[in-house]
């Protein structure tokens, strides 16, 4: 079993930056990916972006250049430093986490991020 506890979301100007961050505990694994995925109502649920274990990472088109996906192995954490934020960034950001060459994934809670006009 594991469990991811997000945070960092909140309400923003478009333009500004947003930090978002997920601790992973329990049965985590390695190696693993770890990521964020995004939902709006009415909407597919979106990858934002995803990072290995050995930092590589993959970003959805509409954030790639304006996110950016860390990882801290010490600390089974990563970060979502989002920058350059628009109105449809706006979302329900949910945390995950897949260990390689399985199909089972797991969630975090959920943190809203609210990008103003």
């Amino acid at each position: 079993q594991v469990q991811l506890v997000e945070s960092g979301g909140g309400l923003v100007q478009a333009g500004g930056s947003l930090t978002l961050s997920c601790t992973a505990s329990g049965n985590i694994g390695s190696p693993n990916v770890m990521g964020w995925y995004r939902q709006v109502p009415g909407k597919p649920r979106e990858m934002v972006a995803t990072i290995t274990t050995r930092g590589l990472a993959n970003y959805a088109d509409s954030v790639e250049g304006r996110f950016t996906i860390s990882r801290d192995n010490a600390k089974d954490t990563i970060h979502l430093h989002m920058n350059s934020l628009k109105p449809e960034d706006t979302a329900v950001y949910n945390c995950s986490l897949r260990r390689l060459y399985t199909d089972l994934y797991y969630w975090g809670q959920g943190t809203q991020v609210t990008v103003s006009s």
